[in-house]
């Protein structure tokens, strides 16, 4: 058995409460009982609160793991632009046209190489992982 309630809201509520109840399709009287059950629930504002702590806890430990991606990365680019810069020589203008044109060859080849491992779904930190998980059984 239902209890019959009346109820004066302010005009604007009202409007946001039909147009809601009209966009879900639902009565009104649902919506009404639907937010003062959620309301009223003792445990409502613990659980949303757990809820948004276990989301908050896991988007944490995803920025953590992008932070260290991102770490590896500037290590490694670091890494190779000083060995690049350190045992590239300088060429005579004579032979440019030749080594620019081998090293569009070898952009395109590791174009190619990396579009190949991107589709393995293999990374440089899973590598890296690996290597030192295989160095330290070694150990």
């Amino acid at each position: 058995m239902r209890i019959k309630h009346t109820f004066r809201l302010p005009p604007a509520l009202g409007a946001r409460l039909a147009e809601y109840a009209l966009r879900r399709r639902l009565s009104q009287a649902l919506v009404v009982e639907a937010a003062l059950e959620s309301f009223l629930s003792p445990d409502g504002a613990e659980q949303l609160e757990a809820a948004l702590s276990r989301r908050l806890d896991r988007l944490s430990r995803q920025a953590d793991r992008i932070e260290q991606v991102a770490g590896i990365i500037l290590e490694a680019l670091g890494l190779f632009v000083r060995f690049w810069l350190a045992n590239t020589l300088a060429l005579p203008e004579a032979a440019l046209p030749a080594q620019q044109a081998k090293g569009r060859e070898r952009y395109e080849n590791f174009l190619s190489a990396l579009g190949r491992r991107l589709a393995k779904g293999k990374t440089l930190s899973q590598d890296i992982a690996a290597r030192d998980a295989d160095a330290a059984g070694e150990t």
